[in-house]
């Protein structure tokens, strides 16, 4: 596992007009940007764009990147996860939840109103993620 670059604010490229995608710049270099009006994270990690709910999966907590940016952790109960949002220890009991990601050349999509878990549909959730 690689170390995540600069967290950073990042907002949508187009304003995102009730429910629906959002279009953000696909990240340069390895990193995450959260976008908290639209309640996404965006994650770039050893080659893999991933777009996680903002949310702790547990109890609905905004989550936090890690010191050294080695993952996220939910700050209510300290649930740690990968850059990939896989469960590593905490009260949380699965996965972070993926959003639905596409990418269209320098341009990544994101639907937050689709969100994929983990326990209830692994093979959605393992595909929700764009190669660099």
């Amino acid at each position: 596992m690689s170390l995540l670059g600069p967290v950073q604010s990042v907002a949508a490229l187009e304003p995102r007009k009730g429910r629906g995608a959002v279009k953000y710049a696909l990240p340069a270099t390895d990193g995450v940007s959260i976008d908290a009006a639209n309640e996404v994270i965006l994650c770039r990690n050893a080659g893999e764009v991933y777009a996680f709910a903002l949310s702790c999966p547990h109890q609905n907590t905004a989550l936090k990147v890690m010191s050294k940016n080695a993952g996220f952790q939910c700050p209510r109960h300290k649930s740690k996860y990968l850059p990939n949002g896989t469960f590593v220890s905490g009260r949380a009991t699965r996965n972070m939840d993926r959003l639905q990601i596409t990418r269209d050349g320098a341009t990544i999509t994101v639907d937050p109103d689709i969100a994929f878990e983990s326990d209830t549909d692994p093979a959605k959730w393992g595909a929700a993620v764009v190669k660099v």
